[in-house]
């Protein structure tokens, strides 16, 4: 066989593979030639096949067995039959593929459940009728859903049972399915009716139906559930009308319902049902335990179980009953606590026919009745200046009380001024120190006081004072009220009994006297009888000797008129005089008040800026104008003693608050000095001791003070005790028992020859004293006139270079004379009282002695910052003074102390700004100003509407003792000389600004 048939078998070969299927032969190219070339050919013809075989067998891998739509065949450019093949198979794949996606939007949308979606690509043969079928599909599918869309709406949305579902042109299936439809409608509208009409009849409360319409599956189960819970239902049912029944009708708690065998809600509502009858039964039963207590009278118990809602609010009801009932049982018991007590202690009241037994019985029964520990009964009397308070029973009163009844003034004091305006005064928070109640174990502080007058028909009968170291509680404060108000009523009676008896023992002695005056009228007639005879006999002897008389008559008469000439011209000396001091005391008073307030402010240094030194020179610049204050107020006081005018106001004194007044005041002096001070006074010496306490000490203070400043070493002693009867002066025996105050010193001592002259005035020695110890030679003077005033006298022993011995001889028990009235403190009524408030006089140690004790000392007595003290009432102040040193010195001390302050510089001038400013809250007014003065501005403020009652405080150097009446006669509301100690100036407007605020 020769090449070409070799190459036609293989040839063959190949193309018997190609129609078989199998394009993996290929012809050897190795051959030359046509062979060769018939072998190229076939291969490249053979592998272009597989090719397309390969890439259509992708292509329907693709779109008919993956589901891969959009596949298209990839082969090399090709031509003929290959380029058609290939171009074919894709134009089929892309036909398959929209087709195909269409009809899958189609019944993707119809899964999804919509309806609307046809299909619309164009489509031949079998995929149009597939096209035509799908699409009548859905709109049967679409007209079926729209039927069993309504029919589960009616049944399922709207509750209206009993629809169908009415499709028209269908069978087959969609028929079937119809049918199915409906008969599902049919039988879940049998049993949803049935199950309403048993749950109907369960929420209806009638627990016998059950469901008994057939049913299979989930139905089923769900007819056997309802059934089994009407059945636990009645069971639960049963048990809560029982436990309800047995709590809420027979009254029977703690019952608890029992259902057995159930679980989950069916369990938990009957364990909330317990839970509620338990609740119930602990709160039904806490109530009734606290109106069984209620019942029995107890009122502590309250009900305190945890009930809300109503129960809750019957719960706080009973408890607000309960609080209620515990209040009215607790006023009851206070009201019948005053009935009883008010009737008991009137009661032992009406019995005693005394002032003084009623005064004891109330305080043996109030005090300790109120829980108070202090007490005292006042009662008023008559006394030299007017009614007076005194004190004639107390309770606990404490140790070092000062013997003798205690006498207060209307007006003065807490008890005079509740009595003058008639009103019960509580003062709560008291300072310490304030009032002390003591007992045997120890002593304490009152914290609380009240002083309740006993006013009958607006006249005042007297006041009850007690102190408690706790606050009165409200019913003590009303039984306290009440019980003056009774009091008064008693004490009235007792004091109308006892000027009843008063007046028939005064009537029948006034018949006894009578009676014995008759008879002895009788004798005498007969005796005058018997006398006629004699009488006619001297009768001729009277005629002569009355011409003898009427001749010495006239020659008396005629010396009368010159005495009363002479006295007349002493009268307008003296007046002179007066008027002479008046206007010098003023015009050196009144650069004395700026000098001496701006010292005291600089020594004071509120601010810092000043040196120790100039501190210093402030303080002398203070004690040198204190001393010439000094000075003018002995020359005053001199004067008064001349011309009889110094006023004496003898009271009960404690000796030993005179005795410890001057330890306090000359011990600080006497260790400066380097001197032994001792004050001392023999036993029971002074316990009866009336006299003027102020004078008193402005005696012992001179004769003091001279001992001091004359002894350089040593020692100086105070020594009272009762003076024998033989050393007792002439003057003074016969008077009763006599005290003698002996002020010895071991100072320079005093010659004999000068002895009686140390007690005139402006003496003091020799020169060469005066001149080493200083001094103005008045305070003897003084003191000898005071002691004379006091109803006693002074006495010297002395020896030059051993000392002297001062000896005040006072009887212990003086006539108690009527005196005019005190003035105020600080008011015109002179040095004297000014002396007796404790400032030193003027041969005693003055002032300047003070100095010994430091600048400091000073510094610190100077004004106090009152603008942050506890209960200042900082306001605006209108000073009135036309002196500008004056209104300086003033403003400064105001504003210091947080006042706002206007100033003018005469009185019309304060009345136009007064007028200007309603906001002033008081007004300092001088009294001697050009123009209208202070008198007649004082009157225009008065006269101002809604002025009336504005404090107008005179501040004035005139210290006249007529000078005070006149300003407060003129509207003044309180009077200070000048010039004014700061802290008085302060405290004076606190209180006239808190008396206003009030």
């Amino acid at each position: 066989m020769d090449e070409t048939d070799r190459t036609l078998e293989q040839l063959l070969a190949g193309l018997t593979a190609v129609r078989d299927g199998n394009l993996d032969t290929r012809l050897p190219e190795d051959a030359g030639g046509l062979p060769g070339k018939i072998a190229a050919v076939y291969n490249g013809m053979v592998a272009q096949l597989s090719l397309v075989t390969t890439e259509v067998t992708r292509v329907a891998e693709e779109v008919g067995g993956q589901g891969l739509l959009g596949g298209q065949a990839r082969v090399p450019p090709v031509g003929g039959v290959w380029r058609q093949l290939t171009a074919g198979v894709n134009s089929m794949a892309d036909n398959l593929t929209s087709q195909v996606r269409n009809i899958s939007q189609v019944a993707t949308a119809v899964a999804r459940g919509d309806l609307t979606q046809k299909i619309r690509v164009d489509a031949r043969g079998e995929i149009l009728e597939l096209k035509e079928t799908i699409n009548t599909m859905v709109e049967r599918l679409s007209s079926f859903a729209e039927e069993v869309t309504r029919v589960a709406r009616e049944v399922g949305t709207e509750g209206n049972l009993g629809g169908q579902a009415t499709v028209h042109g269908v069978s087959g299936t969609w028929k079937d399915l119809t049918d199915n439809v409906n008969s599902m409608a049919n039988n879940l509208t049998n049993q949803v009716r049935n199950i309403a009409q048993v749950t109907t009849a369960v929420a209806q409360g009638d627990l016998t139906r059950k469901i008994d319409v057939d049913a299979r599956g989930e139905i089923l189960e769900l007819k056997t559930t309802i059934n089994t819970m009407v059945d636990q239902l009645g069971s639960f049912a049963a048990e809560v009308t029982r436990v309800a029944r047995e709590v809420g009708s027979e009254g029977r708690l703690g019952g608890q319902a029992e259902v057995a065998d159930v679980s989950g809600t069916w369990k938990r509502l009957t364990e909330n049902v317990n839970e509620l009858a338990g609740n119930l039964t602990r709160q039904v039963r806490a109530i009734a335990e606290v109106t069984s207590a209620v019942a029995r009278g107890d009122l502590t118990r309250t009900v305190a179980v945890d009930a809300p809602g109503e129960v809750g609010a019957l719960r706080d009801n009973i408890n607000a009953m309960v609080e209620s009932l515990r209040a009215t049982t607790r006023a009851n018991e206070e009201k019948d606590w005053l009935k009883t007590n008010l009737a008991r202690i009137s009661s032992g009241i009406q019995g005693r026919r005394s002032p003084a037994e009623v005064a004891e019985l109330i305080m043996r029964e109030v005090p300790p009745l109120v829980q108070a520990q202090y007490g005292s009964f006042f009662l008023a009397e008559e006394g030299p200046d007017g009614t007076e308070l005194a004190a004639i029973a107390s309770y606990g009163t404490p140790a070092g009380a000062p013997p003798g009844v205690r006498r207060v003034r209307m007006g003065q004091s807490l008890v005079g001024q509740a009595a003058a305006d008639g009103r019960t005064l509580l003062v709560e928070d008291l300072p310490p120190g304030y009032a002390r109640i003591s007992s045997g174990t120890g002593s304490a502080d009152a914290s609380v006081l009240i002083v309740l007058p006993i006013v009958v028909e607006g006249q005042v009968l007297g006041a009850l004072e007690l102190a408690s170291v706790h606050a009165f509680a409200p019913v003590h404060r009303d039984f306290l009220e009440q019980f003056t108000e009774l009091l008064g009523a008693n004490v009235a009676a007792q004091i109308a009994n006892a000027r009843t008896d008063e007046l028939l023992e005064r009537s029948q002695q006034l018949t006894s006297e009578l009676s014995a005056r008759q008879q002895e009228i009788q004798a005498r007639q007969r005796e005058l009888q018997d006398s006629n005879a004699e009488l006619k006999e001297k009768a001729a002897l009277l005629a002569d000797r009355n011409r003898d008389i009427e001749r010495k008559n006239l020659q008396i008469e005629q010396a009368r008129q010159e005495l009363e000439e002479r006295a007349q011209q002493l009268a307008r000396a003296s007046l002179y005089k007066s008027e002479f001091l008046a206007n010098m005391s003023h015009e050196l008073r009144t650069p004395l008040n700026s000098l001496l307030i701006l010292a005291q402010l600089l020594a004071q240094n509120a601010d810092g800026n000043l040196t120790e030194k100039q501190v210093d020179y402030a303080t002398v610049i203070h004690s040198a104008g204190s001393d010439l204050l000094q000075l003018i107020n002995d020359i005053l006081d001199l004067s008064k003693v001349e011309a009889g005018r110094m006023d004496v106001h003898r009271e009960p004194v404690s000796l030993q608050r005179v005795l410890d007044y001057a330890e306090a005041t000359f011990r600080p002096v006497a260790d400066e000095r380097k001197l032994d001070f001792t004050v001392s006074a023999a036993p029971r010496a002074g316990a009866g001791l009336v006299t003027d306490e102020g004078r008193l000490r402005q005696v012992l203070r001179n004769l003091l003070g001279n001992a001091l400043k004359f002894t350089e070493r040593g020692e100086v002693s105070l020594r009272v005790e009762q003076a024998a009867e033989s050393e007792v002066p002439l003057p003074l025996r016969g008077a009763g028992p006599v005290l003698a105050f002996r002020v010895a010193d071991t100072g320079i001592g005093i010659p004999a020859d000068r002895v009686e002259s140390v007690f005139g005035a402006f003496q003091q020695g020799d020169r060469g004293t005066a001149r080493a110890y200083g001094g103005t030679g008045l305070g003897l003077s003084i003191s000898r006139e005071v002691a004379r005033l006091l109803g006693g006298t002074i006495t010297l022993q002395s020896s030059v270079g051993v000392g002297s011995t001062f000896t005040l001889y006072l009887p212990e028990t003086a006539g108690r004379a009527e005196q005019p009235a005190r003035p105020a403190a600080g008011g015109a009524g002179g040095s004297a009282d000014t002396a007796a408030a404790g400032g030193p006089a003027a041969d005693g140690v003055s002032p300047r002695t003070a100095e010994v004790a430091g600048t400091a000392e000073v510094a610190e007595a100077v004004l106090p910052p009152a603008a942050d003290a506890p209960g200042t009432g900082a306001g605006t102040v209108l000073v009135v003074d036309d002196d500008s040193r004056n209104v300086y010195a003033l403003t400064e001390i105001l504003r210091t102390a947080g006042h706002e302050v206007l100033t003018a510089d005469n009185g019309a001038a304060g009345i136009r700004l007064l007028a200007a400013h309603p906001e002033v809250d008081l007004v300092i007014m001088d009294l001697m100003m050009a123009g209208m003065d202070g008198y007649a501005a004082t009157r225009a403020i008065r006269a101002m509407p809604g002025r009336g009652s504005l404090p107008v405080v005179v501040v004035t150097a005139k210290a006249m003792p007529d000078d005070q009446s006149e300003a407060m006669a003129a509207g003044a509301s309180d009077y200070l000389t000048k010039p004014v100690d700061p802290d008085e100036l302060l405290a004076t407007i606190r209180t006239w600004l808190g008396t206003a605020a009030t």
